[in-house]
């Protein structure tokens, strides 16, 4: 097995190579990246409060095979009211420069960059909302500066056997109104995989990928429109908040333990 310390840094920015074996947990400090801690391994990990004992930036999940592979998991808080504390960010739209418009394996497995925009992977999602009842916030940002939040009593998604589906608390509140709770107990659809309760697939018809019911009242995942769009929902939408003629500039969907 290679030691954290003989990953290169590059290697830690994209998750489309991610390896699904064995893993250790590390922490690597601001402002120098260059010396990963090793804090816990799989065997030992049983709650993700390992994930946050520590207020730095970038906390990992390192494959131990002798061709390194690493998930960086980047925390956050929240960017208007109702936060404290940090989040594991699974979910982040940005600026357009990552295609969301993905099959089924893409999703499984992430991708995208951690510096602008990603999809953590629908098996890391599952594995870390495993470890513990967690809590869920989504932020959304729109083209005008204004800033939207939405929070949930709890927030896991079950494995790639039962379709990724999502298992969603209570909606606790927030300024952006709750269009998640539609979502509830639904499987992820992809255009590759339709689970959806609708009579067509909901993916390719609003061009995304996410837990649809028949179809959506949140499409995170969707097209990266400049804000008003003629096109009908098929944005990154948020219905309870500017509805399905607008898509939202930058979003983050993140957890944390309870």
């Amino acid at each position: 097995h290679c030691p954290p310390t003989l990953c290169a840094l590059h290697t830690f920015w994209s998750w489309d190579k991610f390896l699904d074996h064995e893993f250790v947990i590390f922490f690597s400090a601001a402002p120098s990246y260059r010396s990963p801690e090793v804090i816990a391994d799989e065997k030992s990990l049983s709650t993700l409060d390992h994930l946050f004992l520590k207020q730095g930036i970038l906390v990992g999940i390192h494959h131990g095979g002798c061709v390194p592979q690493a998930l960086w998991m980047l925390l956050s808080e929240g960017w208007a009211g109702g936060a404290e504390g940090l989040f594991q960010v699974f979910q982040r739209r940005w600026d357009g420069s990552v295609n969301f418009l993905r099959d089924w394996d893409s999703y499984k497995r992430g991708f995208g960059n951690q510096l602008t925009e990603f999809w953590m992977g629908n098996d890391n999602i599952h594995f870390l909302t495993s470890l513990g009842p967690c809590e869920l916030r989504v932020d959304l940002r729109d083209f005008e500066n204004n800033y939207y939040f939405a929070k949930y009593a709890s927030f896991r998604v079950l494995g790639e056997s039962e379709k990724y589906r999502l298992i969603l608390g209570d909606f606790l509140g927030g300024n952006a109104g709750d269009s998640l709770s539609y979502h509830r107990d639904m499987p992820f659809s992809t255009t590759d995989h339709d689970n959806d309760m609708s009579s067509f697939n909901c993916a390719t018809e609003y061009k995304g990928a996410w837990w649809y019911n028949d179809c959506h009242y949140s499409n995170l995942n969707g097209m990266y429109w400049m804000g008003a769009h003629v096109s009908y929902a098929d944005g990154i939408n948020w219905k309870t908040g500017k509805e399905y003629h607008y898509s939202y500039k930058q979003t983050e969907m993140k957890f944390r333990p309870v």
